[in-house]
């Protein structure tokens, strides 16, 4: 059945949570047509109260409605339309029953029944998130009607079933193969993180400082589980520690549990059970990039349970609110009680460079706005709302200080917790703490969109601003270095605010200024001439990693900017390589090394820039700590005999199967597509995603056959699974040195944007990973720009094409420095 869907408004929630109050919601699930169908059937109780007996409203629900009842009388379920049941005459206190139904259990729109390709056992998740509720019980669908909730699952009896909390009980159905698993109240939370899953899943409980953890993934990845078990219990109790200590507020739940589950594209904050797409499973002992990551998808859904779980926001939109604190927490967590402690120069190194390309695009826009309704406040679920909104945090921290801001967050915490609130509450406890006025700072920095540009010129700070805005106020450092034949020595570090357009600053005597030394702000920096060739010749001279990644970040906003060719860009950072040793960075700067020189890089200096980068990388092969990410890059940039060589041998001596896909790739890319080697791959590979590698071998090939496959895949058969590796199939789909070829397909991706199905996360990961970023020639940008004011596609996908098409428009631009 297809539903067509109201998008609640601002004015029908406002008027809605005006009117009602819910005391709680009792929701049965049957789940056992799922075990060898697609049927999930629901009976949602809701009791409410009303402050206009008499009244009338409404409850979403977006499935097939067999029977409700409203203070026991039977209501008229055809009168249900677009994902909308009518109430009529409320009274003071109300009861409503609503018995349920959905098949559209396949789509990933709320739930996902997946069925694991090696073993065929069948999982079940549920992630709500924004209004996604509806599509599985009956509820008053908006972040600020929260309730307790109360479930009452029925489940084959070889499923485990998690929720937000332990079960009471867990007995034997009376009819049928099945068992019953019955949960507590939850405490007063929003409908959408609340969660029910269920499948055959591997469970390990750990006991530590008063919680009860639990892992779960399904029965083919025991083995990984298994593998990563104690780094994931370690940062499980750091985390909880660092964030109930700072916050004043411990977890106030035993239980904590974190669900890896098939095919869902990123993570969810669940109260108490948050669930991750388990390509966070790495498949091959991760790199500490790859342990990077997960470290910060565990802090940052786990910051959730305080900002947004406990306290949540009014309406969405302060969604960027929810977002950016998690993201801004699980850096500083990670940074303070972790290993990861250069998590700061591996954020400016990795993940900043994001924002800019977005907030430096015709497709910025002001971290907070007006959201008229929900489809509008999932339009701006991207990288201005998570990575420049907790680069903004960040600042505030410099602003008004740390102690400030924890100070602040405590008070909030106990002010607010389990109600809602809005932007201002937090910006009131910040300005009690801090003593300073918020008011403009908050409205510079949230209301405006678009990034300064800092440049120094001579002794004073120069602020360019976007479409002749005020300069917002900015606090950062200027670091100051001699060039000496020893190297860069440090000769001082200077505080300042900016106001206005120019800033005087009194700096030392010095050869190199580094703007924005600690990346305390969120802006652009222009270096004058000598800073900017010390800063691309010297970068491996700087002792601190925040410099060195400040550095390629630096590199990295001038090459959008327009003002540093990208053949210099590459050869800093291989340079830069051949004594890079920090962990944080080895990394970071090996993919942005890979990027510029593989896809910024005209078509005439490409291959020379590859080979030096790989020549570069031959060198960190033997370095322990960066082995594997260097044979990583290594076989995305092999070019001569002796790259083949020593991967040749590395692939010998690997006790896992993912370096040799990795030289398939390359090789299928050079022409080289060995159908036998790649089906003993295949064969001998346990992945139960492993048909993803062969899929990768075959988006490399320069074969029209080859891409059709791949294609298919993504926009027909809807088989990528998705994962971060869904944007390296991508990037892999579109190589820049097959543009002729691609040529035809860059167009079927605007075609294909208007018939994408399945959730938001999934439909998000494919418009970004095939846009053809590189590969895209000047007439398909101009069509992407045309289809960027197409108002029949969404929202979302419009403003993807219009900060991917700005980011391709600089490249094209770049290749002709």
């Amino acid at each position: 059945m297809t539903l067509t869907l109201s998008s609640l408004t601002q004015d029908e929630a406002a008027a809605r949570s005006a009117l009602l109050e819910v005391q709680r919601y009792d929701i049965e699930v049957d789940m056992t047509g799922l075990l060898e169908g697609e049927l999930f059937a629901s009976r949602s109780t809701i009791t409410f109260t009303c402050s206009e007996p008499g009244a009338t409203t409404f409850v979403d629900v977006a499935m097939d409605v067999a029977r409700a009842t409203l203070n026991g009388a039977d209501l008229d379920v055809s009168a249900c339309a677009d994902g909308r049941l009518p109430l009529p005459a409320l009274a003071a206190d109300n009861v409503l029953v609503v018995e349920a139904s959905t098949t559209n259990t396949s789509s990933g729109e709320g739930i996902l029944r997946t069925v694991d390709p090696t073993d065929k056992l069948v999982y079940v998740w549920t992630s709500l998130e924004p209004d996604e509720a509806r599509r599985v019980w009956a509820c008053f669908d908006q972040p600020d009607l929260k309730a307790p909730h109360r479930f009452v699952v029925t489940a084959p009896s070889s499923w485990l079933v998690t929720s937000n909390g332990a079960p009471e009980s867990v007995v034997d159905a009376e009819d049928g193969d099945a068992r019953v698993w019955t949960y507590p109240d939850t405490p007063r939370l929003s409908t959408y993180v609340v969660v029910v899953n269920a499948g055959p899943f591997h469970e390990v409980r750990r006991q530590h400082d008063g919680h009860d953890l639990g892992f779960y993934c399904r029965q083919s990845l025991v083995p990984v589980l298994e593998r990563d078990l104690d780094e994931l219990v370690t940062l499980t109790r750091q985390g909880l520690a660092f964030f109930g200590e700072r916050f004043a507020c411990p977890f106030p739940q035993e239980r904590y549990d974190q669900v890896f589950v098939p095919n869902l594209g990123g993570a969810m904050e669940n109260w108490g059970c948050v669930t991750y797409g388990d390509g966070q499973l790495f498949r091959t002992p991760p790199t500490h990039a790859q342990r990077g990551v997960r470290a910060e998808f565990i802090f940052h859904e786990m910051a959730h349970m305080w900002f947004g779980d406990l306290v949540t926001m009014q309406w969405w939109d302060d969604l960027w609110l929810n977002e950016a604190f998690a993201s801004w927490a699980a850096n500083w967590g990670m940074a303070g009680a972790s290993e990861f402690t250069d998590q700061w120069a591996t954020f400016l190194a990795a993940g900043k460079r994001t924002a800019y390309e977005m907030d430096m695009s015709p497709a910025r826009h002001a971290i907070r706005g007006d959201v008229a309704d929900v489809s509008s406040a999932m339009s701006n679920f991207d990288a201005i709302t998570y990575v420049k909104g907790q680069s903004v945090l960040h600042q505030l921290v410099a602003y008004i200080g740390e102690d400030a801001f924890v100070e602040g967050l405590r008070d909030y915490f106990a002010r607010y917790a389990f109600t809602n609130t809005r932007l201002d509450d937090l910006m009131d406890c910040y300005s009690r703490a801090s003593g300073r006025d918020l008011s403009a700072w908050t409205k510079a920095w949230l209301d405006e969109a678009g990034t300064d540009v800092i440049s120094l010129e001579g002794d004073t700070l120069v602020v360019e601003t976007p479409d002749g805005q005020e300069p917002r106020p900015h606090r950062l450092d200027v670091a100051v270095f001699d060039a000496t034949d020893e190297g860069l020595s440090p000769v001082g570090r200077t505080s300042v605010e900016i106001g206005g357009t120019s800033t005087p600053v009194d700096l030392p005597a010095g050869d190199l200024r580094l703007l924005n030394a600690g990346d305390l702000t969120f802006a652009a920096v222009k270096p004058d001439a000598d800073s900017l060739r010390l800063m691309l010749e010297r970068i491996d001279q700087l002792d601190d990693p925040l410099d060195r990644s400040l550095v390629a970040a630096t590199a990295g906003q001038l090459l959008l900017l327009g003002d540093v060719a990208p053949r210099d860009v590459a050869a800093a950072l291989t340079r830069a390589l051949a004594s890079e040793t920090s962990p944080a960075l080895v990394e970071p700067f090996l993919a942005q090394a890979l990027l510029v020189a593989d896809r910024w890089a005209p078509a005439t200096e490409s291959p020379a820039l590859l080979r030096a980068l790989a020549d570069a990388v031959v060198g960190l092969v033997d370095v322990p700590d960066a082995r594997q990410a260097a044979l990583r890059t290594l076989a995305a940039s092999a070019s001569t005999d002796e790259h083949w060589a020593v991967l040749d041998r590395a692939v010998e001596q690997a006790t896992d199967l993912d370096l040799a896909w990795r030289c398939a790739v390359r090789r299928s890319e050079l022409g080289d597509l060995d159908e036998d080697r790649v089906a003993r791959l295949l064969e001998s590979d346990p992945d139960p995603d492993a048909g993803m590698r062969r899929l990768a071998v075959l988006a490399a090939h320069p074969t029209v056959e080859a891409k059709e496959e791949v294609w298919k895949a993504f926009f027909v058969d809807y088989a990528v699974p998705a994962s971060r590796e869904t944007l390296v199939l991508g990037s892999t789909f579109w190589r820049p040195g097959q543009a002729e070829l691609l040529a035809p397909f860059t167009h079927r991706y605007l075609d294909e944007l208007h018939m994408l199905k399945g959730g938001l996360l999934n439909q998000g990961l494919t418009i970004r990973a095939m846009y053809p970023l590189g590969a895209g020639d000047e007439t398909f940008l101009a069509a992407a720009e045309a289809a960027a004011d197409d108002t029949s596609l969404m929202a979302y996908a419009r403003n993807q094409l219009r900060s991917n098409s700005f980011v391709l428009g600089r490249v094209l631009a770049a290749r002709r420095l």
